[in-house]
């Protein structure tokens, strides 16, 4: 049993021996910055002692060709490999990199000579070990980047050698075959720190032909919110010296620039990159004019890129960030496209890109590129997923607009008509000054809205199944008719779900201290004391904040659930109250009746009409009928004598008193 044991992995070992010479001598030399770059060294039984000897430093890569993770690190060792074969050392001798340092790369199939990596302790794969005349110095396990790479090798080489590392490393991207071109200086924006007047012709060189960023301001010299907001502008254009241009065009003299850019009101500002451009609709303070100002020049810039450990870091800062997934298929015009997103939310969300396979794994993307938002790491992904839907920029930018908010956002007034108008809110009425039960809060309305997104996925499901159901059992029936023009008319019904008559629910909370004054006068509610719900349908005009027990909606998960549902039911379970006074509410209803039912609603005023048209008709016949009796009326000689209007008269001897 032994011998035959030993035979056999003997052959095995014989045979991934073989395979390994084959594929060895299969393998041709790269290019690298336009340098031939030989096959990188495998190491064998057979020459690691001497490859050990030959070298004062010596980084493997130890891996098993069935280990995924090894494929996918593969491009990496491989780049690092030639960025380093063709790298110069910081010295004035002309010295190959390889002989100045006496460095080598090589890999080591473990499956192949187990005992070798075995030996060497190698204990997963990939793993990555620089050794130093034998002696291990610096192992990183699992798939790393070439920055994590490269940081655990130059020590060792700048302590070799002194003086002969640069300080910075323009590291090129796995794969590539030329390092990028060094980047550009960074130019010194606004150097002056002032806010620069600018006209037609300056506008166009400065601004319109260029790539700089510009936050211009656009402004009339009566108007009086451009007066009340002139201190603040000029403090930012010192406060953005040296980071970011600041402007102003006074429209009154630039009237024709004002009308081509489209400026409707005093002031507007806009924050200009070329042709790309984003209206700042934010308050109006120092601060908040900084923050729009440094995340827009944040933006500006290029797409990072993240990792599952950048990632994380990212979450706990950003509610909301927009992942964009890519692998080597994807093509400039993909990233062209990219690129217009980041401006676009600036101010709302985070832009990043990635091809790390382990974030690919956690969001389950098969296909790329690939687009999904990640709000407090919950996924909603961008259906569409063909080539020329990935690249048209304005249908992706209105689904990011449909889903920049956080999944519990503060409402402000800048978001508020974007947060109440066409939904059904449910709103938390907080006191942010008392962290503990503040914080409590939050969790209890981010987990309602959690749940709640679940259920309406399950019942979006459902939904549709049904009317999958329903079409295929219609093809059914006419095939077995044998119906073929019922059968093709089947076929053709498209499942739409974007005509869904439910009503989407969103989740926020409100400052009940900095609101007050809007709470009492809207719901009759003092917010002073935050810890309060409120469900509100804004396009009815109506709220909820009470239980269908009476007693206040809790800040609690169940509660918030429990009330939701009864409030969203048609008609409600829970009678609402209103925030329009009866006589408003009279004339609300009826002009709602037209939005609900217009058909209805229209035929109902057309039989008011004609009825009302009779009835005015009809009076007028009356009106214009004499006050004699015509003879076709049919009145008897005693009526008429009764009425006095013949001889006889009332009296009865023919004369009238």
């Amino acid at each position: 049993m032994r011998l035959s044991s030993l035979l056999y992995f003997g052959a095995v070992a014989v045979a991934a021996s073989s395979t390994s010479r084959k594929k060895a001598k299969v393998k041709e030399p790269t290019f690298f910055n336009g340098i031939q770059v030989p096959p990188m060294l495998e190491l064998t039984p057979d020459n690691y002692e001497a490859t050990v000897e030959e070298t004062d430093f010596l980084v493997i890569k130890h891996f098993s060709p069935y280990c995924h993770h090894c494929l996918d690190y593969a491009p990496i060792y491989q780049t690092l490999y030639e960025y380093y074969y063709t790298s110069k050392p910081v010295t004035d001798e002309e010295t190959d990199f390889t002989e100045f340092y006496k460095l080598r790369f090589a890999s080591l199939n473990c499956i192949a000579f187990y005992d070798l990596c075995s030996s060497l302790k190698v204990q997963s794969y990939p793993s990555t070990t620089l050794y130093k005349n034998g002696t291990a110095l610096e192992t990183i396990k699992g798939v790393k980047g070439l920055e994590i790479l490269t940081k655990a090798i130059e020590p060792h080489l700048e302590k070799a050698k002194p003086g002969s590392r640069p300080k910075v490393l323009n590291l090129p991207e796995p794969g590539d075959d030329e390092t990028p071109p060094p980047p550009k200086p960074l130019e010194n924006f606004n150097p002056e720190g002032v806010s620069i007047p600018l006209n037609a012709t300056s506008f166009e060189t400065l601004v319109a032909t260029t790539q700089k960023p510009w936050f211009i301001k656009f402004y009339a010299p009566w108007c009086h919110h451009c007066k009340d907001m002139r201190p603040n502008w000029e403090q930012l254009g010192k406060e953005m010296q040296g980071k970011l241009n600041i402007g102003e065009v006074n429209c009154d003299v630039e009237s024709k620039l004002c009308r081509e850019i489209g400026v409707g009101s005093y002031p507007t500002l806009l924050f200009f990159k070329g042709p790309q451009r984003v209206e700042y609709k934010g308050l109006r303070g120092l601060g908040d004019f900084i923050e729009f100002a440094e995340k827009a020049v944040e933006a500006a810039g290029d797409v990072p890129n993240v990792t599952t450990r950048s990632l994380k870091k990212l979450e706990a800062k950003e509610d909301v960030i927009f992942i964009y997934f890519y692998d080597h298929a994807t093509t400039s015009e993909d990233f062209m496209a990219l690129d217009q997103f980041p401006l676009s939310v600036v101010g709302r969300a985070k832009v990043v890109k990635t091809k790390d396979p382990e974030l690919a794994k956690r969001y389950k993307i098969t296909t790329f590129p690939r687009l999904l938002v990640s709000r407090e790491g919950r996924p909603t992904y961008y259906n569409p997923i063909t080539p020329q839907e990935m690249r048209d920029v304005d249908r992706i930018l209105g689904w990011m607009k449909s889903v920049w908010l956080p999944i519990v956002p503060e409402l402000e007034a800048s978001n508020a008509r974007e947060i109440m108008d066409g939904k059904i809110v449910v709103l938390a009425v907080l006191n942010r000054e008392e962290s503990r039960t503040f914080q409590h809060a939050m969790r209890e309305m981010k987990k309602a809205a959690n749940e709640w997104m679940d259920k309406q996925i399950v019942l979006f499901q459902e939904e549709r199944q049904a009317l999958r159901d329903a079409k295929q059992q219609r093809i059914e029936e006419a095939e077995a008719r044998g119906d073929q023009r019922a059968a093709r008319q089947a076929k053709a019904i498209r499942i739409n779900m974007d005509k869904s008559q439910r009503k989407e629910v969103a989740f926020a909370w409100v400052d009940g201290t900095f609101w007050q004054r809007w709470l009492r006068n809207t719901y009759g509610i003092d917010g002073t004391g935050g810890n309060r719900v409120i469900i509100n349908d804004e396009d009815r005009r109506r709220y909820w904040d009470t239980t269908h027990n009476g007693g206040k909606i809790l800040l609690s998960r169940a509660a918030i659930i429990e009330t939701l549902s009864k409030a969203v039911a048609s008609p409600p379970e829970i009678k609402p109250k209103f925030t329009i006074s009866s006589f408003e509410k009279l004339f609300f209803d009826i002009r709602m009746s037209f939005v609900d039912h217009p058909y209805r609603s229209m035929g109902v005023v057309v039989l008011l009409v004609l009825a009302a048209a009779m009835w005015f008709r009809r009076r007028i016949r009356r009106g214009r009928a004499s006050h004699f009796p015509r003879p076709e009326d049919g009145w008897s000689t005693k009526e008429l004598m009764k009425e006095g209007l013949v001889g006889g008269g009332l009296n009865g001897n023919g004369k009238v008193d």
